[in-house]
């Protein structure tokens, strides 16, 4: 048990009594003079621990010293006991110093003890013991097992004991989460409760919950309460595969990856909707569907789906299996001799190209070739408007009409109209000639 203890001393003023009494004021000066006067500490200490009241004096005439509890009741006089109560001890007692122990504290024994010093007139000093109330082990209510996705709960966390109230704290995992606190009185201690709002998803699933209390009573030694969530959920299923191109002749492997609570398993394979057509080939293992040796007939749209008792989710995985690659990988030492190439290998490579139109290689033939027939295209257009912008700039000039020849020499329309149809003398003159 742990005890805080925080000195303070009362002691009464010698100089405030005066009186004519002569013989009075030569004792009070006396009394002050030697320093006739208690001094104590107030004292914390921890419900069921111990408690040590002492009470000094630096100069004492052969006075009796004495403690009183907070109800007045003399526990020791000197070094005899007034108060039948086995926990209450004497620890050290003489003319200058009284201490005594309390053992076993209870919140009952909090209140103010007096020291009294039996001069003339008779001094005390007075010393608060403060009893802590230890919180009880927090608990956790309110959480049902399984929760399901979806669901809204509330976690209710209660502690009872504590004096002064204590504090508590949620976390989820190590993150500190805020939760709603009410703090009720009984008697001298008090009962604290907080609860926190979940909104339960998946990824609630096995996060654990922690209730701490915080209180001066336990700074050794904290409480806590910690709750495991269980979330019941839906699967969800997606396809993972071996191979990014599959080809003729190779291993490969479908993982059905499915998440859910409680465990869907086992899975279901398919392919186009119906059975898996060779099974010494296409070997199913648990969640993995393995293919031992490709070949073309494999071909197809491969479905993995599973359930639990909350919902069924599936995925799709399409393979096309291609052709192995047509040539070997270049060597690392030159040969000996150039080696002529074999027509027969590549006609060979164009019948085999010509049988399978969606093998890789196929594909860069294509693409090339309408690339060629584009740039082609581009070019006839271009050479086109070239030579037709060159006509139309060679055929560019001024024509007049019949009332603009004869307007120079006219005075009004009608006249110039007249000039311009008698005028054939000089059409000779502005005839063009177009090449």
């Amino acid at each position: 048990m742990r005890s805080n203890t925080q000195t303070k001393y009362q002691t009464e003023d010698c100089h405030k009594n005066s009186t004519p009494n002569i013989s009075y004021l030569f004792i009070s000066m006396n009394v002050c003079i030697s320093g006739q006067y208690p001094l104590v500490q107030n004292v914390t200490v921890t419900e069921g621990g111990t408690a040590n009241m002492t009470c000094r004096v630096e100069y004492n005439d052969n006075t009796s010293l004495q403690w009183s509890n907070p109800a007045q009741q003399t526990l020791f006089f000197g070094d005899k006991k007034a108060l039948r109560d086995n926990r209450i001890e004497l620890v050290h007692a003489s003319w200058s110093e009284l201490t005594i122990s309390i053992n076993d504290v209870t919140l009952t024994d909090d209140g103010m003890y007096t020291c009294s010093l039996f001069t003339m007139p008779v001094r005390t000093a007075k010393a608060y013991l403060t009893v802590l109330g230890v919180p009880e082990k927090p608990e956790i209510d309110g959480l049902t097992k399984p929760a399901l996705e979806g669901d809204d709960i509330t976690l209710t966390c209660m502690t009872q004991g504590s004096k002064p109230a204590a504090d508590l704290r949620w976390f989820r995992n190590e993150k500190e989460v805020k939760g709603a606190k009410e703090v009720n009185a009984s008697g001298k201690t008090f009962t604290v409760r907080s609860s926190l709002q979940l909104h339960v998803d998946r990824n609630d699933d096995g996060v654990a919950y922690t209730c701490k209390v915080d209180h001066v009573a336990l700074a050794q030694t904290p409480q806590q309460a910690t709750e495991v969530l269980e979330v019941h959920y839906a699967p969800r299923v997606q396809i993972v595969h071996s191979l990014a191109v599959p080809q003729e002749g190779q291993y490969l492997k479908l993982e059905c990856v499915s998440k859910g609570n409680p465990s869907p398993d086992p899975v279901m394979w398919t392919k186009d909707g119906g059975e898996l057509p060779d099974l010494d080939r296409m070997i199913v293992e648990g969640r993995e569907l393995t293919f031992t040796s490709l070949n073309k007939t494999d071909n197809g749209t491969y479905r993995c789906e599973a359930g639990n008792h909350l919902g069924t989710s599936s995925a799709e995985y399409v393979l096309y299996v291609y052709d192995p690659p047509t040539t070997l990988p270049p060597s690392t030492t030159p040969p000996l001799h150039s080696i002529p190439p074999d027509p027969t290998r590549a006609s060979d490579r164009t019948v085999t190209d010509s049988r399978d139109p969606n093998a890789l290689g196929q594909h860069g033939t294509d693409h090339a070739l309408i690339g060629g027939v584009v740039a082609v295209v581009v070019f006839v257009t271009l050479c086109l408007i070239i030579v037709l912008g060159r006509y139309l700039a060679r055929h560019k000039g001024t024509y007049l009409t019949n009332e603009a020849k004869g307007a120079d020499d006219a005075p009004d329309a009608d006249t110039a109209i007249i000039n311009a149809e008698g005028n054939h003398a000089h059409a000779e003159e502005k005839k063009e000639y177009f090449i």
